[in-house]
C-alpha cells in the first residue's frame, strides 16, 4: 500500500489540476482527488498499464457526476460567484514557473457556463491532450458527437476570453500602473491602462455577482473603492499577476487581473470574508517600522 500511495502522489498535482478545471472549486477538486485515491486503494493495480491515464479517467467520471448532480439539484452555478482562486507569493519564481500554465479565473468563469459534457470534453481534449476516442466512452456519446461538444465549448471560450500576456513582468507592470493611478486618483491614467471593453466581476459574498463593463465605468469603480488604509500586496493569482489587499494585517480582497497587450482586459475581485477565511492565502507582511533615534519617535516605512 505504501508503494501504491507513493505512485499516486506522483500524479496528485496533475489530478488536482484536472479537477480544478472541471469543478472550479479548490475544495471540490480536493474531494474528487481523494475519492480517486480511495477507488485506487480498493483496486488491484496489477492490470493497470498506464496509471496516470487510469487515474485521470476515474477522476473525470467523478467530476462529471458532480457536475451532473449540480445541474439536477439546480445548485447555484459558479457564474453567480467567482471560482476559488489559487493565491501564491509573487516573489516565488519556482512557484511562478509551476503556475505559468494555470487557468485564470476569467476562463474558469467561462468553463462554468458549459454543460457538464461540453466541459469534460473541452478540458480533457484541449487542456490535457486526451483523444476523443478516450473521452467518448466517458460521456456515452459517439465520436462525432464528442468532437462537436468540444467544438462548441471551444467557440464559447474563444468568443468570451482573450489570451493573456505570457510575460509575468508585463502583467505586473500593468497592474502596478493600475494601482498607482487608483491611489493617485488619476482617472485618465486608469482609463489608459484598461482595455475599452474591460470587464470587472466583483464577488462580495451573499447576493449576485456585480459585473461592470467598460474602461470609464471600471475606472470609476476603482477610484470609488481606492482606500488608503488598504495595503496592496503583489501576489500570483492562478499563475497571473494579482493583488491581495489587507487592512491591519487582515486580508479583505483578492484581485485577479487578465492583461493582454499591456492593457487590463478583465478584473476578478473576491471580497467575501467567509471565503477569504477558507483560502490558503500568503500572510500579509506587516509594514516595517523604523525608529527615528533623533526624536525617539517612530514612523511607519512604506
Amino acid at each position: 500500500m505504501d508503494e501504491l500511495a507513493e505512485r499516486f502522489e506522483e500524479h496528485r498535482a496533475h489530478l488536482r489540476a484536472v479537477a480544478h478545471r472541471m469543478l472550479g472549486s479548490a475544495a471540490a477538486a480536493d474531494d474528487a482527488v481523494q475519492e480517486t485515491w480511495l477507488r485506487l486503494s480498493r483496486t488491484d493495480p496489477g492490470p493497470i498499464e498506464d496509471l496516470r491515464a487510469w487515474l485521470t479517467t476515474v477522476l473525470a467520471r467523478i467530476c462529471l457526476n458532480v457536475l451532473r448532480t449540480r445541474s439536477r439539484r439546480g445548485e447555484e452555478p459558479l457564474t453567480e460567484h467567482l471560482p476559488d482562486p489559487v493565491v501564491e507569493p509573487a516573489a516565488d519564481p519556482e512557484r511562478a514557473a509551476v503556475l505559468a500554465d494555470s487557468v485564470g479565473l476569467a476562463l474558469l468563469v467561462v468553463l462554468d457556463t458549459l454543460t457538464p459534457a461540453e466541459r469534460l470534453s473541452f478540458v480533457l481534449h484541449d487542456m490535457f491532450g486526451f483523444r476523443f476516442q478516450e473521452i467518448a466512452p466517458l460521456l456515452g456519446r459517439s465520436l462525432p458527437a464528442t468532437r462537436q461538444l468540444a467544438s462548441r465549448a471551444r467557440r464559447r471560450v474563444r468568443d468570451t476570453t482573450r489570451p493573456p500576456d505570457p510575460d509575468l513582468s508585463r502583467q505586473r507592470a500593468a497592474v502596478d500602473a493600475f494601482l498607482a493611478a487608483a491611489r493617485g486618483g488619476d482617472f485618465g491614467a486608469l482609463v489608459g491602462v484598461l482595455h475599452p471593453d474591460v470587464l470587472l466581476r466583483a464577488d462580495a459574498g451573499p447576493g449576485p455577482l456585480v459585473v461592470v463593463r467598460g474602461a470609464a465605468a471600471v475606472a470609476g469603480q476603482a477610484l470609488r473603492f481606492a482606500d488608503p488604509a488598504q495595503r496592496g500586496i503583489p501576489v500570483l493569482v492562478n499563475g497571473r499577476a494579482g493583488l491581495l489587499t489587507a487592512v491591519a494585517g487582515r486580508p479583505v480582497s483578492v484581485m485577479a487581473f487578465t492583461v493582454a497587450r499591456d492593457r487590463i482586459v478583465a478584473i476578478d475581485l473576491l471580497a467575501d470574508p467567509a471565503r477569504l477565511a477558507r483560502l490558503d492565502l500568503p500572510a500579509p507582511t506587516p509594514p516595517r517600522v523604523e525608529v527615528d533615534t533623533s526624536t525617539n519617535g517612530e514612523r511607519a516605512a512604506r
